[in-house]
């Protein structure tokens, strides 16, 4: 399961309100090899499934993940940190054994 923290869903929605997105499209997130610890997230907006995705819904938000993403990310929960100090989005990975000093990668 992917989990969707109340501060993540309220700028989801605003983000999909700006850009104009159909209820259609969903978060799409994803892992990659890269950054300084090994794995980076990646996150945007998707209205096209592919025959390998794994769809989660909580909080309201459509999250799919590839399988292979899915691995390192179960149980995982998005977030969103704003103002002068904020990450921005973030991922609070009970699966990574260490990740960098700026969090935009891990290692498990």
């Amino acid at each position: 399961m992917l989990f969707v923290a109340d501060s993540a869903k309220n700028k989801i929605s605003e983000l999909k309100e700006k850009s104009n997105l159909t209820m259609q499209h969903f978060v799409r997130v994803s892992v990659t090899s890269g950054g300084c610890s090994g794995l980076t997230y990646n996150l945007d907006f998707d209205d096209t499934s592919l025959p390998d995705d794994q769809v989660f819904e909580d909080n309201g938000v459509k999250v799919v993940t590839d399988l292979k993403s899915f691995l390192y990310l179960c149980n995982t929960t998005l977030e969103f940190s704003g103002g002068l100090n904020g990450k921005g989005f973030f991922f609070n990975n009970p699966n990574a054994s260490r990740t960098c000093g700026c969090g935009e990668s891990f290692a498990v």
